[in-house]
């Protein structure tokens, strides 16, 4: 197993002690190089040893952990992002496809985020910065772009491209536009939480669907939705009223 290079930057001492004891026991493959509790100390730390890993707080006194990035420029490592709380931001690093550890960090889930680096260090951090930047905007456009992993890596894809998303068990079945489709391990409820501030809208268990697409509404208990692809899809019941003041809107 390939020796991982990591940087651990947390303005808190404990936290920094805390993760580095837990590499060190459960995580053989990873060597921490060096720490730092200062955003400036860690941007210097960076440019020197060029790690292959940062462990990144995201809530920092002065200079935050996104503020932090933009000062960087230069990101030819991963991230794996650490914060205290579910942070507000953390739907924009899920749409990023960054991993991120909720402190206090469980071993399993940091065991399982170096095995993710072990098996595919895709080095497109800049790519996934820039959909991180767009995505934490209070602005959301169908412009914007998810990163979807892959067999073989990430996927920067265009929101405004998928039609509807399928569950199917734990995986979902992404349809686009140009009728191509994509089978990812990813449950619905993942997307749903990400999509939603993008105009889409869960009208059953097993379909989310981008309302910008919609072709036709058939009345019915819940009523129908065909899509501008032709899929014909069922409104849930109890979805009916909310979808129906949303499509109104």
């Amino acid at each position: 197993m390939e020796n991982i290079r990591a940087i651990i930057i947390d303005d808190e001492l404990s936290s920094v002690q805390n993760l580095q004891q837990k590499l060190n026991a459960f995580c053989p493959s990873v060597t921490v190089i060096a720490t730092a509790q200062k955003p400036e100390e860690a941007i210097l730390l960076i440019n020197h040893h060029k790690p292959d890993v940062i462990f990144l707080d995201i809530e920092m006194p002065k200079m935050s952990g996104f503020r932090m990035l933009e000062e960087l420029g230069d990101t030819n490592f991963e991230i794996i992002f650490t914060t205290a709380y579910n942070h507000y931001a953390v739907e924009a690093i899920r749409i990023a496809a960054f991993d991120y550890l909720l402190k206090p960090i469980a071993i399993k889930e940091l065991q399982t985020a170096v095995e993710r680096l072990n098996k595919q260090r895709n080095n497109q951090t800049k790519e996934k910065i820039d959909i991180l930047r767009s995505s934490m905007s209070e602005k959301k456009s169908q412009e914007d772009k998810i990163a979807i992993s892959t067999s073989e890596g990430l996927e920067f894809i265009p929101i405004k491209n998928i039609l509807h998303i399928e569950s199917s068990s734990n995986y979902s079945k992404i349809f686009f536009q140009n009728e191509k489709t994509l089978m990812v391990t990813k449950l619905l409820k993942d997307f749903e939480d990400m999509l939603q501030p993008y105009h889409f809208y869960r009208i059953h268990n097993s379909h989310l669907i981008n309302l910008n697409y919609i072709q036709k509404y058939i009345r019915g208990n819940g009523g129908r939705v065909i899509m501008q692809d032709g899929t014909n899809i069922e409104v849930a019941r109890r979805k009916k009223e909310e979808f129906l003041k949303m499509i109104a809107g």
